[in-house]
């Protein structure tokens, strides 16, 4: 019986990646059944918009009630970690401001929670300014992972050469490529706190960075971390707009807006190819989970996701 399970499920998976359609829950296929199939599961994590919560929502908070906590995080991804091979963790900015913890210690508590967690990069938030440039690059040392950003030009101000555009990671012989943008400061941080930091156009640096890492690296993922934010006002570009417009970006793991997205939203781009939009509100309230199955010949993949309420329950699942 468990043969015939076994090619049930090798059947199964390549029929849904041949066809290109989403399959069921990735999380709960076994290792050692991937193991026997030419086939990769990436599992990718992100968070956003955490906002210097280190501690849990009050239990009579009424609407977040014992909802997030770093601590609970923590054992959720170590968890997650211990059940997968391939773990990719990311955030899409605005680590800084929020609670006490912030104005005491000026973000050096949450870069260094985020180096124990094992994050592999994130971009930069709006809020990431609010001690300033010289606030932020003060604590950078604090952090054992990069921030990625390829439109803000940093190069006459004390961040310059203190980001990267783009990173690649390669994960069982499937490379990942990872990019960031940010929102348009002006208007929204106090010019003093950005100083001589200079706003490039994002869909642009976005189509850029793209092209470079799915066709010049050969990457096989390739994933935007935005702060643009989800939907916006006023004409300026946002998550929607960016993967409607764009060509080989496979997944936007947003931020600004404090969207809770179940799971990620389809979009389709330039080229009539699937985006994938996903959010998970704020406050480290849920983590966001993403498994993506690759024909390890091929490279084609199917994914399937889901956000996770980070409450004391969630340590359990």
């Amino acid at each position: 019986m468990e043969e015939l399970n076994l090619n049930s499920r090798r059947s199964f998976l390549k029929k849904s990646l041949i066809g290109g359609t989403g399959i069921l829950a990735f999380s709960a296929i076994p290792n050692e059944v991937l193991a026997k199939t030419d086939l990769v599961k990436i599992t990718i994590l992100h968070t956003n918009d955490v906002h210097s919560h280190i501690e849990p929502f009050p239990d009579n908070d009424p609407k977040f009630a014992g909802l997030g906590g770093v601590v609970r995080r923590a054992a959720l991804i170590k968890k997650i970690r211990s059940e997968e091979k391939n773990v990719l963790l990311l955030d899409a900015g605005d680590i800084f401001q929020g609670t006490p913890y912030f104005n005491l210690y000026g973000g050096e508590l949450e870069f260094k929670l985020m180096s124990m967690m094992g994050y592999d990069a994130t971009t930069i938030g709006n809020h990431d300014f609010d001690n300033g440039i010289d606030g932020l690059v003060k604590q950078l040392h604090h952090a054992n992972f990069p921030f990625i950003n390829c439109n803000y030009d940093f190069s006459d101000t004390a961040m310059n050469g203190k980001t990267i555009p783009h990173k690649v990671f390669i994960k069982d012989g499937i490379k990942i490529g990872v990019f960031g943008v940010g929102i348009e400061l002006d208007g929204l941080v106090d010019k003093k706190m950005y100083g001589n930091t200079i706003y490039l156009n994002p869909a642009e640096k976005a189509a850029q960075a793209a092209h470079h890492l799915k066709h010049e690296e050969k990457c096989d993922l390739v994933i935007c971390l935005s702060h643009l934010g989800y939907t916006s006002k006023g004409g300026k570009i946002n998550d929607v707009d960016l993967a409607k417009q764009s060509k080989n970006i496979d997944l936007i793991i947003g931020a600004h807006t404090h969207t809770f997205l179940d799971t990620p939203l389809e979009y389709e781009n330039s080229d009539q190819k699937k985006v994938l939009v996903a959010q998970v509100g704020w406050a480290g309230i849920k983590l966001g989970r993403i498994d993506f199955v690759f024909e390890r010949k091929t490279k084609k993949k199917a994914s399937e996701g889901y956000s996770i309420k980070i409450s004391k329950k969630s340590i359990a699942i």
